[in-house]
Formats: structure tokens, sequence, C-alpha cells
């Protein structure tokens, strides 16, 4: 609730809203009776009781226009208090905005400002959190006025006295408490919010900046100097909110004129005494409700609670004072009721949190209900459910184009019903909304009809929750369909990391024309083929497509008609259609166009031919030679029927790795129609040929090599060879541990790479477990060395792995899933496996936080000129070191960047590039290829000079569409995104390599 500078809320739009400490007039001034029973409702008559926490006196009625007592009922009364009960008459939703106020026997020090790193009081008194807490929760006396006798016994002012130090000053000096408490020459000391409330008010903030000005001057240590700017910030804060005396206002509503009586104002500044609070605030009871459940029982807001608390140890105490109680029983009081009004502000950061009765969690403080992801901003603020949305399970839709997905037609409806309402009534089939409403909720057939023509040209927005990166989100085109899930085209699946084992997405409909717009040009799925993060494609081809491609561009010695001669493309597919030749039979083919290839062609036409052909041999030969006839096979020529004609025939086998590379280009040559294209068309090629392939692995697939069991038994000696020397002394026991370590690992490599070996050659490489592995299609060498040659060693599960002894398991598992784990090696394999299903749930949670963090942290990076006009920049080097060991290479340092000065080629003195050009992927292939570049200057965001945000130049290309980053874009945003969301995804390493031990991370995502 937002109150204007009088105490009534504000109406209508505003720009911004102020914090500032509330001072114990602001907040009398905001309430409307002083809470003075613990009491919530009367429990027979169901009614509030008089001046307890939900008194209709102070908060107003609990029915519309109508009295506590009943005296003044209907809606004219309208503004009269009555004279009996004192409830005004008015509407009941003033209880929700209507305070109300307790009064302390005792100031209490507020625990936001003293708990709070740095503590704010703390800095003001120059006291460590420690030894504030001792004085606020009466362990201590704090010095306020040393008076004589701390001259005399060389006691100063914030100087810690314990009881006993406190009572031998009192009884030695005991005249000296009979003078007034004003006179300096009086010794007082006091404990507790009262001590804490007296010292910050007789602080003077301008002698203490002065001071720790000069300290910050003039210190020569480090540490002291950290210390006096701590303190001089929090110094500064409070000074800068109050150097305006004229900022106060009046205490009721509406603003005084300067003349009047300066009584009637009150301060606005932050003073460092309203740390301490006098008056606690009651907020309405609306927003703490008590509800009643069936069979008599009420649910309360656990505020109410912790209100209850407050009120009951305020009135003990009073009463308690009264009776002019012992100090001891007095102070006990005072520190409860310190704890109490500490547990209503922030109980969670208690550590021994006020607890409910029954469950026994932690109450739900004023704090909690403001922070974190379940507080007041972030769920009900940020994460308001919106108008025109829906949610269901996702299925797989095949037979989807890329920019499309399947709606079902009852969420269709539910979503579109106004406009299907209004396109009814416009058409005349309906003569009202309320008939058109009817013919909806019949289903009938006309309304399909509608349907269909309202969502032509609408896109829907698809979101998948946890939106990692930009592409979390993306617009379709939505097509109807039966059934209640939504179908999903499966090349967006990895941009969404979604899969159809029961994930869920969300659907929102754009209403505005430029809501619809951006939809359509910018968020559209085929729009977005490449990742922003890397400027590598995510709508690459996975799985059964990749499989399919695979197998349809595959060669098999001795196929049926190999070696044939066609005259074109069409001659092949017919020849094909007819069966006079096999899917992958080697053939030539007369083609004279742009060929991508990676073998020599001359040399297979030895292989393909019989030796007496000599004149054809050579015939076929020097067609080769003059580039106008073709080696490949027949299913590489139905392949390339979908590629376009700008890249060539592409005459290779297409694993996962060259469809990564072919789409890449595609995107940079050819545009991202033709590439959507492109991608349908092959996805329609790879599922068609998986599935005619039957391309499914059984257990007789899976071969175990017939030397294992040698490599085994050599392993088992050089071992039982390693323990003999140890037990002979001649090795320690880290030596021992590593060798063993070492000699199994060798032994699990080597029979990993036979049984590699062995399926290779399994059917003509046509063996389904190596064509998913060799294709990229699923698993990985790490998955088929378990699975046929042997599990070997399992890391033991611990926080990080550093290369100690004792990380791996030395007792390997020698059985492989194959043959099946003997007892104790499938005990020694669950450690691995459990650790992989718990890092998955720790993790993500970390990577997301981490995420959060960076979005925070870059947010107002921004693209705001073209240009800063620095002449700094960064200075790259070529690593050989580097290439050659498979890392980063030369050109991806440099790739996309804007160079700072020439780039010289030192050994012609050519200028390859020159200062202020675009480093582009051809510019760089050259820099890479030219010998004579041996290093660059490139232009980078950390050397560049703009004011605000950062320059295009300075930034380079914007990755995702190959151009220089426009002004506007938000990159911090984009680079948050990039670290984030591999970083989420990269904490499922573990779960899928089953614990296995690994020698280390190869090729990093990022």
């Amino acid at each position: 609730m937002i109150f204007s500078q009088g105490s009534s809320p504000i109406k209508g739009d505003f720009s911004k809203i102020k914090f500032s400490i509330a001072s114990p007039e602001s907040i009398l001034a905001h309430s409307r009776g002083e809470v003075l029973k613990p009491e919530t409702i009367n429990y027979r008559t169901f009614k509030p009781e008089r001046d307890g926490l939900m008194c209709e006196k102070i908060f107003g009625p609990t029915k519309d226009w109508e009295c506590y007592c009943g005296k003044y009922k209907r809606v004219r009364y309208k503004g009269i208090i009555c004279d009996r009960c004192g409830v005004e008459v008015t509407t009941k939703s003033v209880r929700r905005e209507r305070m109300g106020h307790i009064s302390l026997a005792v100031p209490v020090v507020h625990t936001w400002f003293f708990r709070s790193v740095p503590s704010k009081i703390g800095a003001l008194l120059d006291l460590s959190t420690k030894e504030l807490e001792r004085i606020i929760y009466y362990e201590v006396y704090v010095v306020i006025n040393p008076g004589e006798p701390g001259e005399k016994q060389g006691i100063k002012k914030f100087d810690r006295l314990t009881e006993e130090q406190y009572f031998q000053i009192i009884t030695e000096y005991e005249d000296n408490q009979d003078l007034d408490d004003h006179d300096p020459a009086k010794f007082v000391a006091k404990m507790g919010g009262e001590a804490i409330h007296t010292l910050l008010k007789g602080l003077n903030l301008d002698e203490i900046a002065v001071h720790l000005r000069k300290v910050l001057k003039e210190s020569g240590s480090e540490q002291k100097r950290a210390d006096a700017l701590k303190r001089l910030k929090v110094v500064e804060a409070f000074r800068k909110s109050y150097e305006p005396q004229k900022r106060m206002r009046k205490k009721t509503t509406g603003l005084f004129p300067e003349e009047e009586s300066p009584e009637l104002y009150i301060y606005e500044g932050n003073k460092p005494e309203y740390m301490v609070m006098e008056v606690v605030p009651v907020i309405p009871p609306e927003l703490r409700p008590l509800v009643p459940l069936e069979g008599g029982r009420f649910a309360t807001s656990d505020l109410n609670d912790l209100y209850r608390r407050v009120i009951i140890r305020n009135n003990r105490l009073k009463k308690l004072i009264d009776i002019r109680a012992p100090e001891v029983i007095l102070r006990n009081e005072k520190r409860m009721l310190q704890e109490a009004v500490d547990a209503l502000f922030d109980n969670s950061r208690k550590a021994n949190a006020v607890k409910t009765g029954e469950s026994n969690r932690p109450l739900k403080s004023l704090s909690d209900a403001l922070k974190g992801k379940q507080g007041r901003f972030r769920q009900n603020l940020l994460g308001k459910r919106v108008d025109y949305s829906g949610r269901s399970v996702i299925v797989v839709g095949p037979e989807l184009q890329l920019h499309q997905c399947g709606l079902p037609k009852s969420m269709a409806i539910e979503l579109f019903q106004p406009f299907v309402i209004r396109r009814l009534v416009e058409r005349g089939i309906a003569k009202s909304v309320k008939s058109a409403k009817k013919l909806i909720d019949k289903k009938d057939p006309v309304v399909w009809d509608v349907l269909e023509k309202v969502i032509d040209g609408r896109p829907v927005l698809l979101n998948r929750a946890p939106t990692l990166h930009r592409l979390g989100i993306q617009a379709f085109q939505p097509t109807l369909i039966e059934g209640k899930a939504i179908q999903l085209h499966p090349l967006v699946c990895t941009a969404f990391n979604a899969d159809f084992d029961g994930d869920q997405m969300a659907v929102h409909v754009p209403l505005s024309q430029e809501a619809q717009l951006e939809a359509s040009l910018l968020m559209l799925s085929s729009h977005n083929l490449i990742l922003p993060q890397s400027g590598k494609p995510v709508t690459v081809p996975s799985q059964d497509m990749v499989l399919g491609m695979y197998y349809l561009t595959k060669s098999r010695p001795g196929d049926k008609g190999e070696g044939q001669l066609f005259y074109s493309m069409e001659e092949v597919i017919i020849a094909y259609n007819e069966d006079r030749v096999g899917l992958h039979a080697q053939i030539f083919v007369k083609y004279d166009g742009k060929v991508d290839q990676k073998f020599d062609p001359v040399r297979l036409v030895d292989t393909l031919l019989p030796e007496e052909q000599v004149e054809k041999k050579a015939w076929l030969k020097s067609r080769i030679q003059q580039k106008t006839l073709l080696v490949t096979t027949v299913g590489r020529v139905i392949f390339n029927l979908h590629v376009p004609e700008e890249i060539g025939f592409i005459n290779k086998l297409i694993n996962k790795k060259v469809a990564k590379e072919l789409i890449a280009q595609l995107s940079s040559e050819v545009g991202n129609v033709e590439t959507a294209r492109f991608l349908d068309n092959i996805k329609e090629v790879g599922f068609g040929y998986a599935m005619r392939g039957g391309l499914s692995i059984g257990l007789s697939d899976a071969i175990v090599p017939e030397t294992k069991v040698k490599h085994i038994k050599n392993a088992q000696r050089d071992s039982a060879k390693v323990i003999k020397e140890y037990n002979r002394g001649t090795l320690t026991d880290n030596e021992r541990y590593n060798q063993i370590v070492d000699v199994w690992q060798k032994t699990s490599n080597l029979v990993a790479d036979e049984s590699y070996e062995k399926l290779k050659k399994d059917r003509d490489g046509f063996n389904p477990l190596y064509m998913m592995l060799d294709s990229g299609a699923r698993g990985s060498r790490e998955q088929v060395r378990q699975l046929t040659g042997m599990r070997g060693l399992i890391a033991r599960p611990q926080k990080s792995m550093s290369g100690q002894p004792g990380e791996i398991i030395e007792n390997p598992i020698i059985s492989n899933l194959k043959e099946g784990l003997t007892v104790l090696e499938y005990f020694i394999s669950t450690h691995g496996a459990r650790k992989g299903l718990s890092d998955t749930s720790l993790k993500t949670a970390d990577a997301g936080y981490l995420t959060r963090r960076l979005h925070d942290v870059a947010q107002d990076v921004i693209v705001t000129i073209d240009d800063c006009g620095t002449t700094r920049g960064l200075h790259v080097e070529r690593n050989i070191e580097e290439e050659t060991s498979g890392q980063i290479k030369f050109r991806e340092k440099i790739k996309g960047r804007v160079a700072a000065r020439d780039i010289v080629d030192v050994i012609t003195d050519n200028v390859v590039v020159k200062a202020g050009e675009i480093i582009t992927d051809e510019l760089a292939d050259l820099i890479q290829d030219t010998a004579g570049v041996e290093e660059a200057e490139i232009r980078s965001v950390l050397t560049c000079e703009s004011k605000v945000g950062i320059c295009s130049k300075c930034y380079g290309t914007n990755l995702s569409v190959h151009k220089l980053v426009e002004i506007g874009e938000a990159v911090g945003v984009i680079a948050a995104q990039s670290i984030g969301e591999p970083g989420t995804q990269l904490t499922l390493r573990t779960f899928h390599q089953g614990g296995a031990a690994q020698g280390g991370i190869s090729e990093t995502e990022t």
C-alpha cells in the first residue's frame, strides 16, 4: 500500500516510490488506534474482540455499512462513527488499508538495521555485531555518560561493563545517582534498546563524517581505511536524507504553510534513532486473515501469532514495571520482548526461530512474506497468472513444419474465444455474445471453421520452464489437432531442452498488433536457427533423424548394382524404384556441378570394377579427373535431392557433425527460409530411412571381444606384481595405488578399443549399435565400453575430483553390462549411479541461481553507440601448442571482432585486415592459413570507452545474425544466458556416465 505525504493511500499513477525509515510519529500518523489485547475474535460470537488484533473500531467494520453493535445499518449512515461501539460506518474494504500500532513499554532495536551486513547501527556507533548483540539482549551495560566516577575510574563513553562492574560503581558513588540525568557529572550506563536509542540520539553525524574523512586521508593502515569507508557510507546516507531541514510534513493529511506551529510537523528524513522502535505498526487485518474452516476451527496467518506474542510480552512488561518488579525479572522480560519483535520482523534470520506448534515449521514473518521466490515481489507481482494462456503435455509432431505447432482444439477455442465470438457475431451466425458462447459450448461444427480462420496468421508463443536462454520462448503458427496434448516439432526440442517423457509447455497468445508482429518477425522458430551464444546451429537433427541419414548415405561393398554407370540423378532414382540397384551400392553418375567430398574417387574405380575391364576403367578415371563423373551411392543421390543447388553435391557419409556443419553453411549462404525448408526435408528423410532400415539393437549386436579374458588375466598378473612389490616395501602406498589404477585403466581402454573395432567390422559396419554410435545419434564410446568391454574403474563420489589417491576405487568392475555384474560389482557401481542422481537435482538449482546472479550483474550492459573511438584493444597471439592439442584455434579468437590495428602478414608485409574492419569468417580463415600473421589486436568490451553501456565496434558481430551488433541489443543478458544455460545442462554429465571414472573433459560447449 502506497501512502502519499498525507496518511491516505495514493490513487492513480505515480512515477517512483521513496523508502525511508518510519519515525514513531509517522507510524502513529498512519495508525487508527492502539492494539491493546492479543485476542483476535470471540470464538462464541465469531466477532472481532474490542482493542484486539482484529478490532473493528481500529481497522473498520467486517460488514459493509454496518457498525459492530448494529445500531447503524445501511449506506445512508455512511461516515458516521457509532457513539456506542465507536466503529465508523463504511465499506469492509478499509480493513485492507487501515493500520494500527502497539506502543512498546521499552524501546526495541529493529533487527534489520542491527543484523544486516554491514550492521547499520554498528557502523554508526563503531561497535561490532557481537558487542551490539550483548548490549541489545541485556547481557552488558554500555556507558552513555562516564561523568565524574567514569573519569576517576578511567571509563569512557561506549565502554562495556559487566553487571558486577556496574553495581560496583553505583555502590561506590551512591550520591552521584541523585544527580539529574542531564547533568554531565552523572554516571549513566544502560543496556538494551533503550541504551542504543540514547546513544543514536546523541550522535553528531557531521563530526563523525569529518573524523572518518580524516582517517581516510591520514591513516596508513589499509584495514582502518576500509573500515572507515564502510562507516562513512552509512553516515553519509543518513546525513543526505536529512540535510534539508525544511522537509517536514503535517501529522494529519495535507501540507501546511510555513508559519504554522512546528509541533504539528513530522520530520521526514532518516534519523539514526528511528532504527530503534518505540511503536510497532500493525498491518491491516485483511492482509493477515483469519479464515474459518469446517469443524469450527480457524486457519490463521502466521503474522497474527507473531503479533500476539509481542502484545502478550508487552502487556506483561507494562504490568511488571507498574508493580516495580525486581530488575532481573524486568530485564528477562525486556529481552523476551526484543526477541518477539525480532521474530515479527525477520523470523528466518534467527537461529532459534519461532516455530508452529503442530508442524514445527518456522513462522512466516514480515520479511519472509517479501523476500525470495515465494515472496510478494517474485511470486505475486512478477509471477502473476496471465489471461490467454494455457499449458499441456507435449508430444512429438513429426509431420509438422518447422514454424508450426499442433494446438489441441479444446485449448485453441478457449484461447481464441473472444475472437471467435466476434467473428460469429460479425457473420450473423450468432445474434449476441451469449448465443455465440452457447454455440461454442455445444461445439457446433461452424465454430471450428471460424476458429481455423481466426488462428490463420496469428502466432502463439510456446514456453518451457525453466527458460534459461532466449530460445526458451519461441513463436509458432498453430495448427488445430485432436486430443489434449500440444504437438511440437522435433527439431526445436534442443532449444527448449525438451523431451517427450511428460514435459509440459505453456502457450501464450500475443494480442496487440505490435506483439503479433514481433512474434512473427523475431520470435518465429524458423527465424531462430542459430544459438545467440556461439553462432552454431541449434536446430540440428538428432537421434532417429541422424541415424536415418547416416544409414541412407552409408555405402556397402558388393551391394546390388555396384559399379553401374548412370546418365543422370533421375535415372538413379528410377533404377532404385525398379529395384535394379541397392540403396547402399556405389555407382557412377554423370554430374558436372560443385561437389563436396573428402575421398579420392579415382582409387575407388579399381575396387568397383573387375580387373579385366581395363578400357572401361581408364575411361571412367579420365571422366572423373575431368570432373564430369561422380562416384557416389544411391542413398547419397536421394539425400542430395533435398540439398539446395548453391551448396552442391554432398558426397560424404552424413553424421551429426557433418549435418551441423551443413546447416551452419546453409544458414549463412542461403538464408533462414531455405534452411528451414531443408531441415523439414531431411527430417522426413531421416525418420523415413531409420524406419526402413529397421535400425534397432538386440543383445546379439553387443559383441564382446574374445581377447578380453586374456587382457584381464594379464592385468590381474600385473596388479599382483605391484602388490608383491608393495609388501616387500619397495613401493609406497601412493605408488601402489597409482600403479594399480594405471594397470586397470590401460586394460579397460585396450578392451574398449578392441570391442569398438569388432563392432566396426561386424556386418560391413552395419551393426546397429555401431551405427548409432558412429553417426552421433545416441551413446558414446564410454557407454559402449561399459556395454561390451568392461565397466572398468568407478569413481568414489566426493565434492570435487582433484586427482588425490583414493578418488577412484581400485577394484575394477571386470564384467560388462551384457555379461552381467556380480553382487560386489553391482554394489560398487551403485556408488557412482547414486551420485549422478543426486548431482542432477542439487547442481541444477545451483546453476539456476548462478544464471540469476549473472543476469543481475550484466543486465544494464547494452549497446548504446556505434563507435566509442578508442584506440585500445586486446592483444591476441597464435598459440601452436593450443592448436595442435585440439584446443581453441586462432581463428576462433578473432572471428566476428573488429580489428583495432591493421593486421599485417610479416612475411610479405601485406595488410590482411585494415583497422576498424570486421573480421568475417572468410577473413578469419585467411588469417588462420597465413603463416605470417602471428598476432592481432582486436577491439574488446574490456577496453570500450563508451560512458554508458558499450559500443557496436567493441562488441563485434551478433553471432545469431552474422552482422555487426545493432544499437539497443542487450548484450549483457545474452552473455549471462550464454554461461547460465550450458551450465545447467552440464550438471547432467555424471548422470549419463553412470559414475564411471573419467580422465578429464574434452571440448567445452560454452
